[in-house]
């Protein structure tokens, strides 16, 4: 049975609608960065790149701290794990289908069947 989950993983699955904020979290992913070092593959504005910040900030995502005028974000992997484990709960579905389809394929592949 799949698990019931809270709003949150409706805005974690908003956020990663996004390609840019996709490509913001494969970089944190890497270890944490300012926001120019985030901006600076996209040839966007900063004021762009805070707007994508703060939504995967409001979706838990990241956590940004701010030490004087510079602002460094860190992943935050909670959320990925909580959208992971309900993606986890439609496996054995996936898998019972493809299954099925393996064995239909390879009944049409030997032809018909006197």
């Amino acid at each position: 049975m799949v698990k019931s989950y809270t709003h949150g993983l409706d805005y974690t699955f908003f956020a990663l609608a996004d390609p840019t904020r996709r490509a913001v979290l494969a970089r944190l992913s890497q270890g944490e960065a300012t926001v120019g070092e985030l901006a600076e593959p996209f040839g966007m504005s900063l004021v762009a790149v805070g707007k994508h910040l703060r939504l995967l900030e409001n979706a838990g995502l990241i956590q940004r701290e701010r030490s004087g005028r510079s602002v460094t974000c860190r992943l935050q992997a909670a959320p990925l794990a909580e959208a992971s484990a309900w993606i986890d709960g439609y496996r054995a579905f996936w898998d019972g289908n493809m299954a099925s389809l393996s064995r239909y394929l390879r009944r049409q592949a030997k032809g018909p069947q006197p």
